[in-house]
């Protein structure tokens, strides 16, 4: 038979244990979010390779798609920098998700600022770097989120 004061205890191991799955299920849910905003924005990255390339090569109307496009997805590097402080993440995926607004404003430096030197051949080296570590990113995650599916890759 128990006593109240084995009750007491069954019970707050129990609280203590529902505690932690339900801290455990909102970083993962936080974790999921991070990784569709990742997804996002490396498929805005790719439209924008894509736009550039038909601006060039088809019709130069595409110009002002590809312009559209980094004004509207860049804040979306600032809410994934915001956003990876709140999950528990490892080194790795926070170095590549601060490299991302650096690599973008650098993206807009290179574009925009007018110098003696020719600047501007950088600006399609980095959008490819930007890409790399957009796709390394979602990678990363994506292998967080999923570590028996890493083990067997």
């Amino acid at each position: 038979m128990s006593s109240p004061f084995n009750l007491a205890i069954t019970l707050l191991s129990n609280t203590e244990m529902m505690t932690h799955i339900h801290a455990e299920t909102s970083s993962n849910r936080l974790q999921i979010g991070f990784y569709a905003l990742s997804i996002l924005f490396n498929l805005c990255l790719i439209a924008q390779v894509l736009t550039v390339g038909l601006a060039y090569f088809y019709k130069t109307d595409w110009w002002n798609i590809h312009v559209l496009l980094v004004r509207g997805y860049s804040a979306l590097s600032l809410i994934l920098l915001g956003y990876v402080f709140l999950c528990a993440f490892p080194q790795r995926v926070r170095i590549l998700t601060i490299s991302l607004p650096i690599l973008l404003g650098l993206q807009f430096l290179t574009i925009h600022l007018k110098t003696s030197l020719p600047i501007a051949v950088f600006h399609p080296l980095i959008g490819f770097s930007l890409l790399s570590v957009s796709s390394t990113l979602v990678h990363r995650v994506g292998r967080v989120l999923s570590p028996n599916l890493a083990q067997e890759v």
